[in-house]
């Protein structure tokens, strides 16, 4: 068994986002520091860490110096350059680990790890230039979907075919990257769960949560999510399993689609999620907190729900809700200190309890 971090020890995170800065609040409640990688300035986490390195993930030399100042090191976001792991896992352990970064990095070599443990994912084929286009869509069809294989999130990087005829453009759209194209699955609802590994194998799920996305970014958590028992206890088994195939240590998101013929793989996040801000007002334990548990080797904490919870993303001009929301009953606001509301910018969330 590995020996917990000792109090006071300081944990590496990649990514200086929102997810970075509820880590590093998790983190400090805990008694842990933290120290941010972001080579962008003045990153949301920066204000409620204890140190941030702003540079390059070519930057050898700031790696090396960060990785020397850290116990461990996590990341809240996928697409780190394998060189720059390479460099920091010569010094630091890296918790999830690299095989966990290299399936969920390529939508390809996702799909293909979830088949081979015998799950259900959407028919794919991979798209690399126009006869591979012409061969997917006479096998796939429309309506369907163009994926870039690295590098999307929140709707980027897709591109929907509603008819065959649509398949040039969608081509077109990716501008030559590597793409997946994944056929219509005839679902009812989308659900995630939200699922933690410790070092020891202990593994700990939350309840599913379902969700409801506008133009492609993640609008609302509703939990309990519309399951049967059956699906609930599948649900929360599949998410082990991948867990446990990976050894995985830390949080991660599952997403599924609900299908009369049962649960189907969308993509695994591995790192804490969007859809799992719910636990914050839910839980005793929120999935920030069972993160850091994991990473530094503290025993799981329950995550089991206390109350039903609604999680909305506060997106772009939302912002302007604001004030009527810091007045209304039995709801938790979360802001992430990002100076400048944008379109298509999650700004913050809130998390309305319902009761009785």
């Amino acid at each position: 068994m590995t020996e917990a971090l000792k109090l006071g020890a300081t944990i590496g995170i990649l990514g200086g986002g929102q997810l970075g800065r509820m880590l590093s609040v998790a983190a400090s409640r805990l008694g842990y520091k933290t120290h941010i990688f972001e080579p962008g300035a003045n990153p949301p986490a920066g204000e409620v860490a204890n140190a941030v390195t702003t540079a390059s993930y070519e930057d050898a030399d700031a790696l090396r110096a960060f990785a020397a100042s850290v116990d461990v090191i996590t990341y809240e976001f996928e697409n780190i350059p394998t060189a720059a792991l390479d460099i920091l896992e010569s010094q630091k352990p890296i918790r999830p680990n690299r095989e966990a970064l290299r399936i969920s990095q390529d939508r390809l070599t996702e799909k293909a790890f979830l088949q081979e443990l015998g799950l259900k994912t959407a028919p794919f084929a991979d798209v690399t230039n126009a006869d591979d286009m012409a061969k997917a869509v006479a096998e796939i069809g429309a309506p369907s979907i163009l994926k870039t294989r690295r590098f999307g999130y929140d709707g980027k990087g897709q591109a929907r075919l509603k008819t065959t005829a649509d398949a040039d453009a969608a081509l077109a759209d990716m501008a030559g990257a590597p793409a997946l194209l994944e056929g219509f699955v005839d679902f009812s609802h989308e659900v995630s769960v939200i699922a933690a590994r410790g070092i020891d194998g202990q593994v700990a799920c939350f309840d599913p949560g379902e969700n409801v996305h506008k133009d492609g970014i993640l609008a609302t958590t509703t939990v309990p999510a519309r399951l049967s028992a059956g699906q609930r206890m599948d649900a929360v088994l599949l998410a082990a399993n991948i867990l446990n195939k990976l050894d995985y240590v830390g949080v991660m998101g599952v997403e599924l689609f609900v299908t009369k013929d049962g649960l189907i793989v969308n993509e695994v996040a591995p790192r804490v999620h969007n859809s799992g801000h719910w636990t914050q007002n839910g839980c005793a334990v929120d999935q920030f907190e069972q993160h850091i548990r994991a990473v530094t080797g503290l025993p799981l904490g329950d995550g089991q729900r206390h109350s039903d919870v609604v999680m909305e993303n506060l997106i772009g001009d939302d912002m302007d809700q604001l004030p009527a929301l810091l007045t209304e009953r039995d709801t938790a606001v979360h802001l992430y200190g990002k100076a400048e509301t944008k379109p298509g910018r999650k700004m913050g969330h809130v998390n309305r309890i319902k009761r009785d």
